[in-house]
């Protein structure tokens, strides 16, 4: 202060003709001997202001360094209207005019450190972190504003403690002891060095280490600190206020003597600590100062002028009064700022007309930076990202790793050169501090009960869920077509699976449908064949070869159940088989009623025959085939069966199959085959013992039983069976049924016609009939 004071009398451009005097007090750290001090200050006394002289005689003053001590001095000093302007209390509490009106800052308000101190912790993913404040307005005010923000990140505190003013080793040993304990390693520090400092040396007795400390400005470049054993400091993180160098600071500051400062007793205490001398013979065992101690030569903090940072603050606010005297002086009547557009009274200035000029005071300092205050009283922030590491010579190296500045309505404005940081301990890797492991992608986060947000536990995605990205909160579904990869971090098209000609099971299926085709054709070329003979005439040779003909479109329906879906194959396949089936079991039922007619035909004066025969047979078979046509084309109409992707049986498949679209119209199918085959039955049930050589009525009731076996074996294994696996169910009942009608009916007349042809005869086929007759 001294100094900058000195420099700007020097200067002729600024203030010229005027004299900048001052006064200093020291307010010992406490707000009661910075209220005491300030009173003496606007009193213009050296002891305490009485009752009735409230006249002051300062108009601006510079301090308090701590943010308690300026709250309690501003509040009395506004009152006067007389400017505070201090160099190092940051409180964000201080922003308010309402109840600091007076108040002005040159250093940044806490509100833009712990921005910046918030962004840090995002920045390198840190989610569980340890805070520590002083017990006064700088730390509590620092901390709290600084939860709220890292709380909007998703950030949680792990534990929060309070350094007291007044402590003890047993209230220092539990704050450790919490540190210690905590799996937090990532510590915040809110507190000035003092406070630090008892932290720091516990720290030091337990041998506590792999704690990476973030400090707060006020001890991010301490000296002090940095001078203990700081193997546990190393790695250190903060923001510190922006540095400068002021050339001719260290030159004016070791001319400092006790010759020439006699009175001062700021120098002559330094002078004695820093050269372990005393300038009074006191008696004691101290060596007298002989008065040529060579203060350029010996390295102390107070000559170090390389992190000038909250001195540089000092030498701010003192320009600014300058400058805002350097207004007022230039103020021309009549172009004034107060009543009547009237200037100040230079001979006689009232601190509320400073503190005018003092508001809007705005200029470029000689080292490039703009100075100004805001609505708030508060300057543009700007800080450096400190990082402690050890230089060549083992002594702690403030390095600057990075910058943030900006105003309040700025949102990113950290800038982080990470290759050139240290952590703690002199590592290189980023330390990691969490309460709970990262969730993969794959799994979502999933709290703990009772616990922080922060601390939770990792459960996989459920089926048709993934997650992509790491600590996810909630899965995403897959969409209906896509399903998750194994690491269900990924959708993947589903597998889509269908009866295809191109499995295994479809071969088999269409192989055997080919088989009973061409088996069926055979039967046909042996009937063909051998149509002359007795035992093809009989048995009705059209109706033979028409049920022949039918079963051949039983055996290739089969195969439009194989292969991919489609509108057309689904409405072909349903159609056909019940079209198809109709047509054969309408036959056989046409040659049960020809069994039995025949029977009775050959009682005397018999005529049912000609009731009966060709004509009316191809009637039947006609008539009961249409009904089953009619029933398929209202089917076909009305909601025909249509291909749909199935996926209630298998998540991670698309099961193409037909939905058969009218479940009624399906049932009729069905329905109308069961009522002509259980007609069938009956009536070849009937026929089964009528005296004949070659009766084909129990031949055809053993084929009825087997297509009701099949078919109604067919119904809970349809149901149960999942996938593709339900059609080849389908085809198979369709196929087994098919070759139950062909073997029972067909297979007896070819063992006979092949195997036996010497009871191909009319006389072997009527020797029953005329046994039984004469019976």
């Amino acid at each position: 202060m001294i100094f900058t004071i000195d420099e700007i009398n020097r200067d002729h451009s600024l203030l010229p003709n005027v004299t900048l005097g001052y006064r200093i007090f020291d307010s010992c750290d406490t707000h009661f001997q910075a209220l005491r001090a300030a009173v003496t200050l606007i009193n213009g006394q050296e002891e305490s202001v009485s009752d009735y002289d409230c006249a002051p005689s300062t108009i601006a003053i510079i301090g308090d360094s701590g943010s308690t001590q300026s709250m309690v001095v501003t509040r009395m000093l506004g009152l006067f209207r007389i400017p505070l302007v201090s160099y190092f209390s940051t409180c964000a509490c201080l922003s308010d005019k309402a109840e600091y009106p007076a108040f002005l800052r040159t250093v940044p308000s806490d509100y833009f450190q712990v921005r910046a101190l918030a962004q840090l912790v995002r920045h390198f993913g840190w989610s569980w972190v340890g805070t520590i404040a002083g017990d006064d307005a700088y730390g509590r005010y620092g901390i709290q504003m600084f939860s709220e923000q890292v709380e909007a990140f998703g950030v949680c505190i792990a534990f929060s403690q309070t350094i007291p003013k007044v402590n003890t080793k047993e209230k220092i040993e539990a704050i450790v002891n919490i540190i210690q304990k905590s799996r937090a390693k990532v510590i915040l520090v809110f507190a000035i060095e003092q406070d630090m400092e008892t932290v720091v040396l516990e720290v030091m007795r337990q041998n506590i280490s792999g704690i990476q400390w973030i400090a707060s400005e006020a001890w991010v470049t301490s000296g002090m600190l940095s001078r203990q054993d700081n193997s546990i400091l190393i790695g250190t993180m903060g923001f510190a206020l922006r540095r400068a160098e002021i050339p001719t600071l260290q030159r004016f500051l070791q001319k400092i003597h006790p010759s020439t400062d006699s009175q001062n007793a700021f120098v002559i205490e330094f002078w004695e600590t820093l050269f372990h001398c005393s300038l009074q013979n006191s008696g004691n065992n101290t060596d007298q100062c002989t008065g040529s101690e060579d203060l350029e030569n010996r390295e102390n903090m107070y000559s170090d002028v390389s992190q000038l940072r909250v001195s540089y603050n000092v030498y701010k606010g003192i320009y600014a009064i300058a400058h805002a005297l350097h207004e007022l002086f230039s103020c021309e009547n009549g172009n004034g700022p107060f009543v009547n557009n009237s200037c100040a009274n230079t001979m006689h200035i009232e601190p509320w007309q400073l503190f005018h000029y003092l508001k809007h005071v705005k200029f470029t300092n000689k080292f490039g930076e703009e100075v100004l205050f805001d609505q708030n009283g508060d300057p543009i922030p700007s800080y450096d990202l400190i990082n402690w590491q050890r230089g060549a010579d083992g002594s702690v190296q403030y390095v600057t790793v990075g910058r943030f500045g900006g105003s309040v309505d700025s949102d990113q404005k950290l800038q982080i050169e990470g290759g050139r940081i240290v952590w703690n301990n002199g590592k290189n890797e980023v330390p990691q501090s969490t309460c709970s492991a990262a969730c993969l992608p794959g799994t979502r986060k999933a709290i703990r009960e009772g616990q922080p947000v922060c601390c939770f536990d990792c459960l996989p995605c459920a089926d048709g869920e993934i997650s992509n990205q790491t600590d996810s909160i909630e899965c995403i579904q897959c969409h209906l077509d896509y399903w998750p990869n194994s690491l269900k971090d990924q959708c993947i098209i589903k597998e889509v699976e269908f009866l295809s000609f191109g499995d295994a099971m479809g071969i088999s299926l269409a192989a055997i449908a080919f088989f009973g085709t061409s088996l069926t054709i055979g039967v046909a070329a042996v009937f063909i064949y051998y149509r002359n003979t007795p035992i093809v005439k009989a048995n009705n040779s059209e109706l033979s070869f028409l049920i022949l003909f039918s079963l051949v479109w039983c055996f290739l329906c089969s195969l439009t159940f194989i292969g991919e879906p489609t509108i057309w194959s689904c409405m072909f396949r349903h159609t056909l088989f019940g079209i198809s089936f109709v047509l054969c079991i309408s036959c056989i039922l046409g040659k049960t009623i020809v069994v039995l007619m025949a029977f009775r035909a050959t009682l005397p004066n018999s005529d049912r025959m000609k009731w009966f025969g060709p004509v009316q047979q191809r009637t039947v078979i006609l008539l009961c085939t249409c009904v089953q046509i009619v029933i398929c084309v209202l089917w076909l109409i009305t909601s025909p069966p249509s291909p749909v992707k199935n996926t209630k049986y298998q998540n991670a498949k698309i099961i193409l199959e037909c939905d058969v679209g009218s479940i009624k119209a399906f049932a009729f199918v069905l329905g109308y085959i069961g009522i002509l085959s259980s007609l069938c039955l009956l009536l070849a049930f009937f026929a089964r013992k009528l005296p004949d050589n070659f009766n084909e009525a129990k031949f055809i009731t053993f084929s009825m039983l087997i297509f009701f076996a099949v078919w109604v074996t067919f119904i809970p294994a349809y149901v149960s069976t999942p996938g593709k696996y339900t059609v080849a169910v389908e085809i198979f009942a369709i196929l087994a049924s098919s070759f139950g009608l062909l073997f029972c009916i067909f297979t007896p007349k070819c063992y006979i016609i092949l195997l036996k042809p010497e009871k191909n005869t009319r006389k072997h086929l009527m020797c029953r009939m005329v046994a039984d007759k004469k019976l």
